[in-house]
């Protein structure tokens, strides 16, 4: 379902009930005491597994949604505008997400603390979307084709090559740059493997946008969606054993031992597919306002549960404290706080930005003032010494 402004509304509804699990998801993770996270009982168990499929159905739908917007207008290649907008945004993410890991407090004391210099979600779909922009202009001058295919190429090798690399340090490497390769030093997310979801998100977007006119889209792209996710949480395994005792690659059975990657991924299609299935029902304004600003929404997140800047978030005083009659109400509550600041900036961005940008002229007048005082001044003091160097010299 198309609107005026080519917006695909289960998109905005998915990526709007990705962005609350995610909020959900790590209030109760980083709060709730361990003697309740009991695998044996089925409510915890249930939220666990559906916490898992949060992050790759979120990295999946921002590079459909990005790619969608990339290829829908008519200019191909460099002169395609998505492409400059498309690398600010990477830019901004990236930014953005350092400026969230910094410490005012060792700032102010001129240390940049290790954590820091973890790679998180945002970092990574930054670098997914210039790893998109990439992948587009080298392609750009080929066929058809060659754009769905590479992308698809690029999830298939990270997915199947994850147990090769998955234990690799990168020491050789700054730690700095080692950390979008490597959990090992605390990075929570890398850019291996999980720019495979978002170039697969990408790889859905091109396929949806050439069949975007066809009467039959939604029906083939929901029962599609449903066999494909069926046969990867279920079948996926099977199939690498077969090809482990068929060709005796150890690989396919490396896969087998760890095989979250495609069966999530499957997960992902069968969310797809729920929500393409229920598209007419999800038209509601407020959902699909909080899915057009989850940047918003993660950055508030973050403020409030870890403590950007200042270190004093909900972690810092509730970390793994909390019971489940605690935790439950708080998630709510926490994921309506979030969204209700999220819309209220939305609503007032033009006047908040204007006043931001006011501010930021004032202190900028201030501090130029301050510098020429201080010059003016060094430049007497130093004129002073020099004298009394030739005095004591006479």
């Amino acid at each position: 379902m198309e609107t005026k402004t080519n917006r695909l509304h289960f998109i905005d509804a998915m990526r709007a009930w990705a962005i609350l699990m995610m909020l959900q998801g790590h209030f109760v993770d980083g709060l709730l005491d361990p003697v309740y996270r009991d695998p044996g009982n089925g409510v915890y168990s249930v939220w666990r597994y559906f916490r898992g499929i949060t992050a790759p159905v979120f990295f999946t739908v921002s590079g459909f949604i990005f790619t969608y917007l990339l290829i829908r207008v008519p200019q191909t290649g460099f002169s395609n505008p998505r492409i400059r907008k498309g690398i600010r945004r990477g830019l901004q993410l990236l930014l953005i997400g350092y400026l969230l890991r910094l410490n005012l407090g060792g700032l102010l004391q001129g240390k940049l603390y290790n954590a820091f210099f973890l790679v998180d979600v945002l970092h990574c779909i930054g670098i997914s979307i210039m790893v998109i922009i990439g992948v587009y202009l080298l392609t750009s001058r080929m066929r058809k084709w060659m754009l769905p295919l590479s992308l698809l190429s690029i999830t298939l090798l990270l997915f199947l090559l994850e147990p090769v690399y998955s234990n690799w340090t990168f020491a050789a490497l700054p730690e700095a740059l080692a950390n979008y390769f490597t959990r090992s030093n605390g990075s929570v997310f890398t850019i291996i493997p999980w720019v495979g979801y978002t170039a697969f998100g990408a790889f859905l977007a091109v396929v949806f946008r050439r069949y975007h006119t066809h009467r039959n889209l939604y029906p083939n792209a929901i029962w599609l969606s449903l066999i494909a996710g069926v046969a990867l949480v279920y079948y996926s395994s099977p199939f690498f054993t077969f090809l482990n005792q068929l060709s005796g690659i150890s690989l396919f059975s490396d896969i087998v031992s760890n095989n979250y990657l495609f069966i999530r991924l499957g997960n992902v299609m069968i969310v797809f597919a729920v929500f393409m299935l229920l598209r007419q029902w999800l038209v509601n304004n407020t959902l699909l306002r909080l899915g057009q600003n989850t940047l918003s929404i993660y950055v508030i997140h973050f403020i409030i549960l870890y403590g950007s800047f200042t270190g004093l978030g909900l972690y810092r005083f509730f970390d793994h404290s909390l019971a489940p009659d605690m935790v439950i109400p708080g998630a709510i509550l926490f994921m309506v706080a979030c969204s209700f600041a999220a819309l209220q900036y939305d609503k007032h961005e033009v006047y908040i930005k204007g006043q931001l940008a006011f501010v930021g002229q004032a202190l900028k007048g201030i501090l130029l003032k301050a510098y020429y005082v201080s010059s003016e001044f060094l430049i007497l003091l130093q004129d002073k010494i020099l004298r009394l160097i030739n005095v004591s010299k006479g």
